[in-house]
């Protein structure tokens, strides 16, 4: 009995602890533990509730997915109507609104809350001493579908509220929703696996919140924020704002974007700002809510037989249209990949006209199976390019054709090349037109070629003049034609050309790196310099060869075969060689001397205070040692600064050696 009586005590307390984490997270948007305490915490709980299932509770913080599949939804009768709005899509709109509410009201002057109108789905939460017991959707207004099992798992949505002195009962209104980088990661998978697709987050969203097993919803990650008070027992509050702030201080989370406003010209101002705005949010907003601060305002206003007469919402112009696909062609952009494009019946949409849209990549294109010649709803979000949502099936003739990527780059006719794992197709060339801009800019970068004085600038400029078309025609550049480009004088050609020369001695790493191959970084470059020992060994190498490399895994292996076959990079290479860039480790300045990490292993976490963390790793490298980016069980050392993070924890649990900084200091006086 004792000891039931400590383990009620002990789960009470994690409950607490955890509820207020949940708070400083959600709501207040500033935790205070890392993401791995916090789990903690949750792992103790869980535990706990395992060994004394008798106490586990509704509103633990552990039951947020649980219980069978439905077999169907009930209907919840709401307290009060939740109605929806009207809607405005002018500024002489809002103006009319903001009328019509003062010749109604007689009283003092009214002041406007205003937030943005996210596109999710109305739900409806009811609270009893503090403790989720009901959620709904809106349904008819009257009433809506019992969807509390999936609105608890859904982390942003307290299962008990904090504070004291809670009304006995508590309806809440809010709106879910789907952050657009979890829509998108949703419909990969979905596309990966032969599912339809989702036209846009609130459809995902509303889906979500429907499925008959919460497991599924709770896989989807969606989230809440609360707006509005339904019915309550026992609350005094006289202002929509202190509504709000009350709902932070009991743990429901608000939109911090949420505005007070003295007139209609600032509500109109803001209304302009989240226009501006709203493609820099996580998640997808259609307008502006307005509503009346004052709550006996409200009451006296009233309502229509659909909308209250005390809050209008203030539309953007539509950002979904129909339209034709003309034609499917392939862009090639700066990095290589390649992006379908659909050429469209130009139309109307967002307040412009949109003549292409993206299809992303090839699993977009095959799961959302958009031909040639469909009819197609097409989305525009700001001023981002138009992406085709769904083709309209049901208008289909018969003559659509099927479009699919090429096998060779439409620009330069190199290997395209889709690595396993990853959606996007590049092109592998180093000579291709289309990428040559970016592909130049890391050749002669700090960590590659290191060539002093030729940035973004000057290379824009020696492309422009078609005096470079690939890395190599670096090395045949004519000085009498670098003069005659802009700002380029006799002295700054010189020191240019001096700059080349150096960079030929570049050991073979840092000519791997400057290649640009996809995935292969300095780490990986060093290592297969080291093991090949000349460019020669590296493009005859075999995939089994590579892949005997340290950090050369399946896909690395596959990205530099698929390069050194290529004919445009043989023949690039080909004349890097033949200019003097060296190709071989032999006679290689750099050669490591005996130090006191010779032969040893290290691994740097965290945040150094005197070196950078290239500093760091050429220090170590310079001593004699090998840097790698993971803890094992070869690791000899491991050297943190601060926030150290789990390598720090794996070094602890595999009993590695911790060092800091001073460490190597010392070392280099040794």
């Amino acid at each position: 009995m004792e000891r039931l009586k400590e383990a009620r005590r002990e789960i009470e307390a994690l409950r607490e602890r955890i509820l207020y984490h949940d708070y400083r997270y959600y709501v207040l948007d500033s935790p205070e533990i890392a993401d791995a305490e916090y789990d903690q915490l949750m792992r103790q709980l869980r535990k706990l509730e395992a060994a004394y299932p008798e106490l586990v509770t509704p509103d633990s913080p552990t039951q947020r997915v649980g219980g069978v599949p439905l077999a169907g939804f009930g209907q919840v009768e709401h307290y009060i109507p939740l109605l929806s709005l009207d809607n405005a899509t002018t500024q002489a709109e809002l103006w009319d609104f903001d009328q019509r509410v003062r010749r109604r009201w007689a009283g003092e002057p009214l002041t406007y809350v205003v937030e943005p109108k996210i596109d999710g789905l109305a739900v409806s939460l009811t609270y009893e001493a503090g403790v989720f017991t009901r959620g709904a959707t809106r349904g008819d207004g009257e009433r809506g579908e019992d969807i509390t099992q999936n609105l608890r798992t859904i982390a942003s949505v307290p299962l008990r509220l904090r504070g004291e002195r809670l009304p006995s009962v508590l309806e809440v209104r809010g709106e879910a929703y789907m952050d657009r980088r979890d829509f998108d990661e949703l419909n990969r998978w979905r596309g990966e696996h032969g599912e339809p697709l989702f036209a846009n987050p609130r459809n995902a969203a509303a889906g979500s919140l429907r499925q008959l097993d919460p497991k599924v919803t709770a896989s989807r990650h969606l989230n809440v924020f609360f707006y509005a008070l339904g019915y309550h027992e026992g609350l005094e509050l006289e202002t929509h704002w202190q509504v709000l702030q009350y709902f932070k201080s009991i743990g429901l989370r608000v939109s911090p974007l949420i505005q007070c406003c003295p007139d209609m010209k600032a509500v109109w101002e803001y209304c302009e700002k989240m226009q501006a705005q709203r493609e820099a949010l996580t998640y997808d907003i259609d307008g502006v809510v307005v509503k009346v601060d004052n709550l006996g305002a409200q009451a006296m206003l009233g309502a229509t037989g659909k909308s209250p007469r005390w809050a209008i919402a203030f539309k953007y112009p539509a950002e979904e249209a129909t339209t034709v696909v003309e034609d499917i062609i392939v862009q090639v952009g700066r990095t290589g990949a390649l992006t379908p494009l659909a050429i469209l019946q130009p139309v109307e949409v967002a307040g412009s006209t949109v003549s292409r849209a993206t299809l992303h990549n090839a699993d977009i294109l095959k799961a959302k199976d958009v031909r040639v010649g469909d009819t197609v709803i097409i989305r525009k979000a700001g001023d981002v390019i138009p992406e085709i949502v769904k083709p309209v099936e049901s208008k289909r003739t018969g003559r659509e054709q099927i479009f699919a990527l090429p096998d060779h780059c439409p620009v330069c006719n190199a290997e395209v090349q889709r690595l396993p794992g990853e959606a996007v197709t590049r092109c592998v060339g180093t000579a291709c037109p289309a990428q040559l801009m970016e592909g130049l800019v890391h050749f002669a970068s700090r960590g590659a070629m290191e060539i002093e004085g030729m940035g973004p600038a000057l290379i824009d400029q020696l492309v422009e003049a078609g005096l470079v078309k690939d890395p190599a025609d670096i090395y045949y550049l004519d000085p009498e034609k670098l003069r005659q480009l802009p700002r380029m004088g006799a002295k700054s050609v010189e020191n240019l050309m001096t700059a080349i020369e150096a960079s030929q001695a570049r050991p073979l790493a840092r000519v791997v790196f400057a290649l640009g191959i996809r995935l292969v970084g300095e780490a990986a470059a060093r290592e297969l310099a080291a093991h090949f020992g000349s460019m020669e060994r590296l493009i005859a190498a075999s995939r089994e060869e590579l892949q005997t490399v340290p950090l050369v895994g399946d896909k690395i292996a596959e990205s530099i075969i698929t390069f050194m076959e290529e004919p445009q990079n043989q023949r690039v290479i080909r004349r890097l060689a033949e200019a003097g860039v060296t190709m071989s480790e032999a006679g290689k300045t750099d050669t490591v001397e005996p130090g006191p990490l010779l032969g040893k292993t290290v691994v740097l976490t965290g945040t150094l205070e005197k070196y950078s963390r290239q500093e760091a790793a050429e220090l170590v490298r310079s001593l004699g040692g090998k840097v790698t980016a993971s803890v094992s069980r070869s690791t000899d050392y491991v050297i943190a600064g601060a926030n150290p993070g789990s390598k720090r924890r794996r070094a602890e649990e595999l009993a590695i050696p911790i060092l800091g900084e001073t460490d190597l200091d010392r070392w280099l006086k040794e």
